[in-house]
């Protein structure tokens, strides 16, 4: 089992081979940990997709598993892993996150009310919304 750290949470990937500096990972669990499918036009995360180089198809896919850190190289985003390969992060690189933090839009979540009501805050978007946090420590 190969556990990935991305922006999206923790994933444990059962099936998972790391071989080098790739991580080889079957198409679902691949999808699950990382928003991205395989489909014949590249890869995509809804309608968003990123075509696979010709010639090269073998790097990303192979035997219904896909090089999840070819693929997260790929798309200019930086890759780690622990020495004995059991641990990946999918880092968002540098410049993503300074365009992110400079449009001033708070990042997408989801959260149960008392009611137990799932409320997303894209759900609010273009309206004002007051944020109230309280932690005990």
């Amino acid at each position: 089992m190969v556990t990935i750290l991305s922006e999206s949470g923790q994933h444990a990937v059962i099936g998972a081979e790391a071989s080098g500096e790739a991580l080889w990972c079957p198409a679902r669990e691949a999808h699950a940990a990382t928003g991205w499918e395989a489909k014949p036009e590249g890869f995509c995360q809804g309608p968003t997709c990123v075509p696979i180089p010709a010639g090269r198809e073998q790097e990303f896919i192979r035997d219904g598993h896909i090089n999840v850190a070819a693929l997260w190289r790929h798309l200019g985003q930086p890759v780690l892993h622990s020495d004995r390969g059991d641990v990946w992060i999918l880092a968002r690189g540098a410049g993503e996150r300074r365009a992110a933090l400079a449009s001033l839009d708070a990042p997408d979540f989801a959260l149960p009310d008392l009611a137990d009501r799932v409320h997303r805050l894209s759900d609010y978007r273009g309206r004002k919304v007051l944020l109230v946090t309280w932690a005990s420590w």
